[in-house]
């Protein structure tokens, strides 16, 4: 498939979009709100697209170990690490959870249009901060991810969520491929992005920076998103006393998680940090089990691919935020008659200053605060069969 080619004309398709697909995605964010709530009780369908990394795998063992989720796939994308190493280590952490039943479909080596940028740096060599297992012998489908998206997505209409814990290009390539499946898309949840400042540059998260085209596309898909970046799992730092906890516990998965953060600390010590990882994907799956351990703002959500220095970083507008806040009772009309504009025109140009949207419609619930003690209570105690 040409990549260029489908990003350029989703750009296109999404510039020249009807009012009335915009006020669908308004209305959409109402179910995300019920998802949300409604997950409590379950079971919901959900694919699970991670670059296994640190925070990935204790993601995944939550994810396997809450009774809400019916995990109908794992996608593993080259992010953290090679596809080399997440497609082994997804493999991994299914037989340590017992979970073999859910397939694992292997994903896109590289970002659509961009060289790949890894994070061996936070996570290790082997993905895992160092954590040694034994080789997986369970096998991947014989499907690549995109179109076991595309397959279970179909199979089950306005049923699937889509949990992302990595670079978005497995998502954006079964976007590409086939126009109707984001109508078809319950709800994403992310791990990506942030409003205050990157990880990776100070304007980009990591996730979105390694494949900001893919990003940019599902952002631009219409599929209601649930964003839960930096802005709240830079609040979420893993301790030692958490580790001894699932150090205690008697099963599988609380030691493989157990192993895998000591390791991790141990790292984010030995290279001068005051405090432990940060578990990002992890707070992403409570957020899906639990909405309420965070606090929500809706915002239209873009992506900067063009920037020398800002690609991948993640731009949230919204009438009730920073200098655009108004008295009570003025959004909504501040709101009808926002503009979201592109950059000014240089002086060669005759152009106006782009508008990309003509009026303000958020696609985006942007997790802004969190309860830290209740997520932790839900994650540790989960792996530690609590």
């Amino acid at each position: 498939m040409d990549t260029k080619k489908s990003f350029d004309m989703t750009r296109r398709q999404f510039v020249m979009s009807s009012a009335a697909l915009l006020t669908a995605g308004a209305l959409t964010h109402d179910a995300v709100a019920s998802q949300g709530a409604a997950a409590a009780r379950g079971p919901f369908r959900v694919i699970i697209d991670t670059d296994p990394g640190v925070d990935d795998a204790l993601a995944l063992l939550l994810a396997m170990r809450s009774p809400e989720l019916k995990i109908e796939a794992i996608t593993p994308v080259a992010g953290n690490v090679p596809l080399e190493l997440t497609l082994p280590n997804a493999l991994r952490l299914v037989e340590i959870a017992g979970r073999t039943d859910i397939p694992v479909a292997a994903g896109a080596r590289a970002p659509l249009l961009r060289r790949l940028v890894t994070a061996t740096y936070a996570h290790g060599e082997n993905g895992l901060g160092g954590a040694v297992f034994p080789e997986p012998t369970t096998k991947p489908v014989s499907e690549s991810a995109s179109e076991y998206i595309r397959h279970i997505v179909r199979k089950y209409p306005h049923e699937v969520t889509l949990i992302t814990l990595g670079p978005l290009t497995n998502i954006a390539t079964a976007l590409n491929s086939d126009p109707e499946l984001a109508g078809m898309v319950r709800g994403l949840t992310m791990m990506g992005g942030s409003l205050s400042g990157g990880n990776i540059t100070p304007a980009a998260e990591f996730n979105i920076y390694v494949d900001p085209e893919a990003a940019r596309i599902v952002f631009q898909s219409g599929i209601p998103i649930t964003m839960v970046g930096l802005d709240v799992t830079r609040k979420t730092s893993l301790t030692e006393e958490h580790v001894r906890v699932l150090e205690a516990a008697q099963n599988p998965a609380s030691q493989a998680a157990a192993k895998i953060g000591r390791n991790a600390i141990n790292h984010n010590r030995d290279r001068g940090f005051l405090v432990g990882p940060n578990m990002h994907d992890s707070l992403a799956v409570a957020a899906f089990l639990d909405p309420t351990i965070l606090k929500w703002q809706d915002y239209y959500v873009d992506v900067e691919v063009a920037g020398e220095l800002t690609a991948g970083e993640t731009l949230g507008y919204s009438p009730v935020a920073g200098d655009l806040k108004r008295r009570p009772g003025m959004e909504k009309d501040l709101a009808a008659s926002m503009t979201i504009r592109g950059s000014a025109p240089t002086l060669a140009s005759t152009k106006t200053s782009p508008v990309v949207r003509e009026k303000y419609v958020p696609n985006t619930k942007v997790g802004i605060d969190v309860d830290s003690s209740r997520f932790f209570e839900l994650l540790i105690g989960r792996l530690a069969g609590k």
